[in-house]
């Protein structure tokens, strides 16, 4: 792997990360990059910050049921936004589809930010019935984790959760800026730390096993996609989604009964995965240029099957 790894042309340096469940790991690092530079996340937060709000919910301090109005003063009650749950904001199912600038200006005021995303979709579909990737849906939830737990902000919320697990001690949300994270693409973190994390969840330390299969089934039910970027070349590929990551199946159209295979990868090129069929779990950690977000889930398919065959020697 080594060498196809060496040869690979691609944008930017990078390193790879995996490890199977008996602990065994490969690494990799190309050129600058190294397991402990520091990246921005970009969308790789997404399965982050999913993990930290099912916490919470596994904790008791929020439920999937639960609406924004429950938490939000300014939130209506009736109507498509008085029926979005916390389900349907994790799964990117809200109707929620217009994103304001406001999520990615650091002077903005994060609850105020969260008013903006309703002003902005005066008029929504039912929610859980039409898939839109976009950072809006987590940004709410982030708002009512942090309005549940009753702290000031989602850094709290974030520390809560590091102190809970010891994982991302050197990670933070904070971008734009630590007032206003974007909660879906606001971190910055180190390969090792979010190895880490992947290997906690993997592990069940984070989740229980139900909330953990919640998290990574399909939670479209059906719903049609209106916007998934890993549908458009160069990947064109036909995923599903979970709660805050990606239920990947080489099949297109999605013909996957059954989650084998789920990630989180960010526009930079960073690409964390979690491979249940063949038993190991890695990161691709890189940060090229925006836009870039296939060119680490084509890092990984780039030695895809002697990686397969490196976990399966190693159960």
């Amino acid at each position: 792997m080594d060498a196809t790894l060496a040869a690979l042309e691609t944008d930017t340096d990078f390193t790879l990360l995996a490890e199977t469940a008996d602990g065994t790991q490969y690494r990799f690092s190309r050129g600058s990059s190294t397991a402990e530079t520091e990246y921005r996340s970009a969308s790789t937060s997404k399965m982050v910050a999913a993990a930290v709000i099912l916490a919470l919910v596994e904790d008791g301090v929020l439920s999937l049921d639960d609406h924004p109005q429950d938490y939000l003063a300014f939130w209506p009650e009736q109507g498509s936004h008085g029926d979005i749950q916390l389900r349907h904001l994790l799964s990117f199912t809200s109707g929620l589809n217009v994103t304001p600038l406001c999520i990615s200006n650091p002077f903005a005021d994060f609850a105020g930010c969260v008013a903006t995303v309703l002003e902005r979709n005066p008029d929504i579909d039912a929610p859980g019935t039409g898939f839109y990737y976009a950072s809006t849906h987590l940004q709410v939830a982030g708002l009512m984790a942090v309005r549940a737990a009753g702290v000031s902000g989602w850094g709290e919320v974030f520390d809560y959760f590091r102190a809970r697990t010891g994982l991302f001690p050197s990670a933070a949300f904070d971008l734009p800026s630590s007032d206003n994270p974007r909660i879906a693409g606001g971190m910055h973190w180190r390969a090792e730390e979010y190895l880490g994390f992947l290997r906690a969840l993997y592990q069940g330390e984070v989740l229980s096993p139900a909330l953990l299969t919640q998290m990574t089934s399909d939670q479209l039910q059906g719903a049609p996609i209106l916007y998934s970027p890993v549908a458009d070349a160069p990947l064109e590929l036909d995923w599903h989604y979970g709660f805050g990551l990606w239920i990947e199946c080489a099949a297109v159209p999605f013909d996957c009964p059954e989650t084998t295979r789920v990630s989180s990868a960010g526009a930079y090129g960073a690409y964390p995965f979690i491979d249940f069929q063949h038993g190991y779990f890695g990161i691709v950690a890189r940060e090229g240029a925006l836009a870039t977000g296939h060119e680490g889930y084509q890092v990984w398919a780039s030695v895809a099957q002697p990686m397969a065959e490196w976990a399966a020697a190693h159960q």
